[in-house]
């Protein structure tokens, strides 16, 4: 199986997916829009996995890519393909197809509880609830896409994962970074890190346990397994 990825910035590449892609076979390509490649045809790509970055999905003035990006999603979702999308991801999806995407009330950047909702217990995202804490790095939010089924939701921000049709995931969190992916974004992003109710220090956010990691790859290879499947 083919697995392309939108790569927003140098500094979040794909982390424990490569793993994973290595692990069952897949090939691995990628579409860097900050180096202006080129984006992927739709017949010639299995599963699309559209990444996290410190941009905005409204900042086309400095991004120009951003919308014809918007457009390949929304091809891709219609095609039926399976779609992952993680962070700034998940808020293109949402505005690929529509919905709202604006600033939350509250940064959220560190390790913070999700609640799964019912549907979330009875998805591959089902191995949270015993994990407790998910690393986030965000300040913007969507509202559902139509026809979205909510998966959690955090303290600080409601919609934190959604699924349509079983073909499309959107994560807000990252489960997919470990202790090298977290200290690269808190390297490269440092102006994130403001005085906040859901903001964590350098320290805090860098600390988390190889067992915490271990854990939410077995939730991510769940996921991405099922994806595939799909």
């Amino acid at each position: 199986m083919n697995i392309h990825y939108l790569q927003h910035v140098p500094f979040e590449g794909l982390g424990a997916i490569a793993q994973w892609a290595a692990e069952r076979g897949h090939s691995v390509t990628r579409t860097r829009l900050f180096n202006d490649d080129l984006l992927p045809a739709v017949d010639e790509v299995d599963m699309l996995i559209v990444m996290g970055g410190p941009m905005g999905v409204h900042d086309g003035e400095e991004h120009p890519w951003l919308a014809e990006e918007k457009r390949c999603v929304r091809e891709f979702v219609e095609a039926g393909k399976p779609v992952l999308g993680i962070c700034l991801g998940a808020q293109l999806i949402a505005a690929a197809l529509g919905a709202r995407v604006y600033k939350t009330p509250f940064k959220e950047i560190g390790w913070f509880r999700l609640e799964l909702t019912k549907e979330g217990t009875a998805s591959p995202l089902a191995g949270l609830s015993d994990i407790g804490a998910v690393f986030h790095w965000h300040g913007e939010t969507y509202d559902l896409p139509e026809g979205a089924v909510l998966l959690a939701s955090s303290e600080g921000c409601v919609n934190q994962a959604f699924s349509i049709n079983d073909k499309v995931v959107g994560l807000q969190f990252h489960i997919e970074m470990g202790r090298e992916e977290i200290a690269a974004i808190v390297e490269n992003c440092p102006d994130d890190i403001t005085q906040g109710k859901y903001v964590q220090s350098p320290d805090e956010m860098t600390s988390v346990s190889s067992q915490t990691c271990r854990k939410l790859k077995a939730v991510l290879f769940d996921l991405l397994d099922h994806l595939v499947a799909q």
